[in-house]
């Protein structure tokens, strides 16, 4: 069975069972077994809600707000400071840094101790307060469902706090209002509900009194659901659904849910464990070759944490913080607030984005598409009398506004008498005075117009088409518009007697005029946005809770491929894997429920796809929940915002586009920290622990190495702010694991291979002392760590993209520092001693071949990757 407003009364009632506390959470009182109530009669109901139909006195509405809890949805779970920094700081790399902080101070390193615990405190702190900036701001954009509502206590009708209204209430709810519960309409006076954030249709649905016996909540005339919006007429119903027990309610659950990590927490988890295993596995290799060597066990213990401090790419987390928030900056720039900062990074992968119809991809506005005679010919005289009807004697509905807009307005028109739309006839009529004379012109459904038709126009001329005429009320001509598109009959007939009230026997022998058709017309910007998209690599499909037939026009008007679209139907027939099978081919979705729609986002990421989700409505908000990045807009509903990682300012494609090109580029910039401590961190490493194996005096003091560590984290610091190459933002981008580890096999080694140089080169050539020898490698290796970012920031020559300024900068002040430092009093205060004029200029040497090195092999390397 479809459940269009995706969550059926099924979910409601085993809620129900439960029942709600008065913080919305469980409580012992129990509801009957609400399933599809709009099936069940008002008395049926009252028997089983125990009430009656003149509404509650106020203590009983107290009762039963104690009993069944306020008309509110759970608040979404959040994470309080401590939780969010115990979660931060439980990751594998903010281990390895405390760890490594903890025994240096230990070990009497209270100044590296201390410097690593302030990395660590000021990364975990960014990036705690940064998220706590961003969730306020859009907890300030959240919408109410609804502030007030008219419910009838002590025999008369009073405005109450939503909150307020409990199962039994009975309700009135009028044009403009936003329906407070599901309820059962016991009556209705041209009443017509947008129900576009349920169920992403946006045409009203008309609502009226009697029994209903289809079990699909889309085609419960009689029923009214929470958070619909009332377009025209009164109605008065009888609360059946509050709180949680709604529709709404079992969407706006989904938020309480538990969420998986994103795919960049993973991503980062992993190096974390990568990293983890191999600075765990340097640490004990150079301790115990030490230990059995006879060297002394508490330099060699200070040493292997001085080894496990410069392998750790300890800036990583403050130097992803901190790029990522400067994304999410330039992200509001753009008109996008970013809840969870690594959803910038997941934007970036996104390889499939989904998307609601209503809103989205369209302007959420009904608009006259075009005007037909009966003939199925384009003809201006049917939207002309049909805007003069909306004009004079319209209810102001979405219809008459979409005629009134779409027709030039005319002078000389009066309204001489009207008979009201009915629902129950689905018709209505204008007796109109003008220039063509006293003209009656009656608009409605087709099927309610064409039986009072004797005549149609034909060619702007009345011709008989009794046979026509009334044929096509039986039988649906073929070349007209699909039934389920949006369209209205329009007919007329000459007033030839004075005027007077118009009655059922005067809407007879008319002039068939044709058809005005309606559509939510796609937004100007869609199509082009949707190119950019494909452009970058990323695929858009279209899950809609509106019609199939609609779905498949908008998309073939917005670039997309929609040969095939599926239904809720087709998607209850698939099973979990088929879905995944199909769901890669078929680009539009119609007539979904919420749960199938988060079935389908689920679908696609078994699939390893990373798949971001857009949507403004109730029914988006358990599809936003699931995906990896979910996507919202500023006037959605709040249940949707709060599912959301993003909010866009500006309900456009455009910024989404916009917003994948941040986060790429943001993405480009934390890889190039993670390449240049899988290059130089690496590399340095192995050769320290090498030589502090095979020389009988340590290569450097744990000291120095701390000092090199800090100096080359300082020259990264301009990172975030350095420019990206266009080829590095043009395709999806997420963590290849393999692709790094290759990069740092390769160029690890080869900064090592220089090191082993330089240490010939002082041994065999100078014959360095343990000072001179700390000295000159320090110097190597700080102007090789330092000067090869410019090599690995971009794939091409280096020459060819200029760097960003703050990263010359800090770049050029690190090395200016390591180099002055060994001349300077403070130089022999950490162990050095200046360097030999020769000696220098052979350092020089080394560092500009490794640099030619590094460029040739990092072009080998990238060709192959």
């Amino acid at each position: 069975m479809v459940r269009p407003l995706g969550i059926q009364a099924a979910e409601g009632g085993e809620a129900a069972q439960r029942g709600v506390d008065r913080r919305g959470g469980m409580a012992d009182a129990r509801l009957p077994d609400l399933k599809v109530f709009w099936t069940r009669t008002p008395e049926a109901l009252c028997g089983l809600l125990q009430c009656g139909l003149d509404g509650l006195s106020t203590a009983d509405a107290q009762d039963r707000l104690e009993r069944y809890g306020p008309n509110t949805d759970a608040p979404p779970r959040r994470a309080g400071p401590v939780r969010a920094v115990t979660r931060r700081l439980f990751e594998p790399l903010s281990l390895i840094l405390l760890a490594a902080g903890v025994v240096s101070v230990a070990t009497g390193d209270a100044g590296g101790g201390s410097i690593i615990v302030a990395i660590l405190v000021l990364s975990i702190g960014l990036d705690t307060v940064q998220e706590g900036y961003a969730l306020k701001a859009a907890e300030e954009l959240r919408r109410s469902v609804a502030l007030r509502a008219e419910a009838r206590r002590d025999g008369r009708f009073v405005d109450v706090d939503v909150a307020a209204i409990v199962p039994g209430d009975i309700l009135r709810v009028r044009a403009g209002d936003i329906v407070p519960a599901d309820a059962l309409v016991l009556s209705a006076s041209g009443f017509t509900a947008d129900e576009a954030a349920l169920t992403g249709e946006p045409y009203p649905v008309e609502k009226r009194a009697g029994p209903a016996e289809t079990p699909d909540a889309a085609e419960a005339t009689n029923a009214l659901f929470r958070g619909a919006v009332a377009q025209t007429g009164e109605a008065i119903a009888l609360a059946v659904g509050t709180g949680r027990l709604t529709l709404f309610g079992a969407a706006a659950a989904a938020l309480a849910e538990a969420r998986g990590p994103s795919p960049f927490q993973r991503d980062l988890h992993a190096f974390g464990l990568v990293v983890a295993r191999l600075t765990l596995a340097l640490v004990v290799i150079v301790l115990a070759v030490r230990v059995l060597a006879g060297r002394p066990a508490l330099d060699s213990l200070m040493f292997a944490v001085a080894l496990a401090v410069g392998l750790t790419p300890e800036l990583l987390p403050m130097i992803t913080t901190v790029t990522l928030s400067r994304g999410a900056i330039r992200m509001a720039r753009r008109k996008v607030i970013v809840k969870r900062l690594a959803a910038i990074h997941d934007l970036g992968a996104m390889t499939v984005l989904c998307t609601d119809k209503t809103g989205t991809l369209t302007s959420a506005e009904i608009a006259l598409a075009g005007s037909l005679d009966a003939a199925g010919r384009p003809s201006a005289r049917p939207a002309r009398l049909g805007a003069i009807a909306g004009r004079l004697g319209g209810d102001r509905g979405a219809l008459d506004l979409a005629l009134a807009r779409g027709a030039p307005a005319e002078d000389g028109w009066t309204e001489t008498a009207r008979r009201a739309f009915d629902f129950s006839r689905r018709l209505g009529s204008i007796l109109t005075s003008g220039p063509e004379g006293a003209v009656l012109i009656v608009k409605g459904a087709a099927e309610a117009v064409l039986p009072l038709c004797t005549t149609q126009r034909a060619q702007g001329v009345p011709a008989d088409g009794r046979g026509g005429a009334r044929g096509g009320g039986r039988a649906y001509p073929r070349h007209w518009p699909p039934r389920d598109s949006g369209h209205i009959a329009i007919a007329s007939r000459p007033w030839t007697t004075p005027p007077g009230e118009i009655g059922g026997e005067d809407e007879a022998d008319l002039v068939f005029e044709g058809l005005c058709t309606f559509v939510d017309p796609p937004k100007p910007t869609a199509a082009g946005a949707i190119a950019r998209l494909a452009a970058a690599g990323i695929t858009l499909k279209i899950l809609s809770g509106d019609d199939p037939v609609i779905v498949r026009r908008i998309a073939g008007l917005v670039g997309i491929d929609a040969e095939d679209v599926l239904s809720g139907p087709d998607i209850e027939a698939f099973s979990d894997e088929a879905l995944a099978v199909r769901a890669q081919a078929v680009h539009a979705y119609g007539r979904l429920a919420p749960d199938q729609k988060s079935r389908i986002v689920k679908a696609l990421r078994a699939r390893g796809a990373v798949v971001g989700f857009l949507g403004d409505g109730i029914n988006d908000s358990p599809a936003l929940k699931v995906a990896d990045v979910g996507l919202s807009v500023e006037g959605a509903t709040g249940v949707a915002q709060a599912a959301a990682d993003m909010i866009l300012l500006a309900p456009d494609l455009e910024v989404v586009a916009d917003g994948v090109e941040e986060g790429r580029r943001t993405f480009a910039n934390i890889l190039k920290y993670v390449r240049m401590g899988a290059s130089s961190n690496l590399g340095n490493m192995l050769s320290m622990a090498v030589a502090s194996m095979t020389l009988p005096f340590l290569p450097m003091l744990p000291t120095q190495i701390l000092l090199n560590n800090l100096l080359y984290d300082f020259s990264e610091i301009g990172i975030p702010f350095d420019t990206v190459r266009p080829e590095a933002v043009a395709r999806p981008q997420v963590w290849d694991m393999r692709g790094l580890l290759r990069f740092a096999a390769v160029m690890g080694p080869l900064s090592s291979l220089f090191d082993f140089l330089t240490f010939g080169v002082l041994l065999f050539l100078f014959h360095a002392g343990e000072t001179a020898f700390r000295t000159a490698w320090f110097l190597e290796s700080m102007a090789t760590q330092i000067l090869v970012i410019f090599i690995i920031r971009t794939n091409g020559r280096p020459w060819r993209t200029r760097p960003q300024s703050a990263l010359v900068a800090s770049s050029l002040l690190a090395l200016a520092v390591a180099m002055v430092l060994p001349l300077t009093p403070a130089g022999r205060w950490v162990g050095f001693q200046p360097p030999s004029p020769a000696m220098a200029a052979v350092l020089s040497g080394l560092v500009v071949a490794y640099l030619l090195a590094a460029e040739l092999v990092k072009r080998w390397v990238v060709a192959r990757s």
